[in-house]
């Protein structure tokens, strides 16, 4: 599974029951920086397409999860429950979570609601899979292109990564984005050695 964490505005309210609603969104189009290349590589960004999540997310029997950390056994709410709503555009995935007062009174649950309450857990992350080959092609599902040169511009000859399409099974709430626009580690890979040229890509870890 693929993670990518990203800042976007998480939104906390607690209910009359003891419940509590928790709102966020992830950006679609939004250049983040994954590695400035160290001393002699090159700087690597990522961005995924408007509707990147479509897939799974258009298919209301399939379920997804929000979690906290990435971590089944932490679950927040989920579609098959009742209690995660996601709404997508061509602007941004947001999701409307309830967080039930059971789910709240756990450990875990409280860790969580503390943490976004006192601004510290402010990173929404997606956990994801690209589509096997077999069923979409890897140019269709991820590219990789050259930024090109040119540091009056905000060009520093990094390699750009967009995913187009992905499977998404989980959202979690984490510490730590690395999309500015997103709110709630970094993940290593590989680029073609023949930009613009896509390859399947395997080891992904956002942290």
């Amino acid at each position: 599974m693929l993670f990518a964490p990203i800042e976007g505005g998480l939104e906390l309210r607690k209910q009359d029951d003891g419940s509590h609603r928790l709102s966020g969104r992830f950006p679609y189009n939004s250049l983040a920086v994954l590695s400035d290349g160290g001393r002699r590589g090159r700087p690597k960004k990522e961005r995924f397409a408007s509707r990147a999540f479509a897939y799974r997310v258009d298919r209301p029997d399939e379920e997804i999860h929000l979690l906290a950390g990435h971590s089944f056994d932490r679950p927040l709410a989920s579609r098959g429950a009742g209690t995660l709503e996601l709404t997508d555009t061509d602007d941004a995935l947001s999701f409307a979570a309830i967080i039930t007062a059971g789910i709240a009174a756990t450990t875990y649950g409280a860790d969580v609601l503390a943490m976004v309450a006192a601004g510290l857990a402010v990173g929404l992350s997606p956990g994801f899979r690209i589509p096997p080959e077999r069923a979409v092609p890897p140019d269709e599902a991820e590219t990789v292109e050259d930024e090109g040169s040119n540091p009056e511009e905000g060009e520093h000859n990094a390699l750009i990564r967009t995913v187009h399409q992905a499977l998404l099974f989980e959202l979690s709430i984490v510490t730590r984005p690395a999309y500015p626009e997103s709110q709630v580690e970094a993940r290593s890979w590989q680029p073609s050695a023949n930009l613009p040229v896509p390859r399947p890509r395997r080891a992904y870890t956002w942290r």
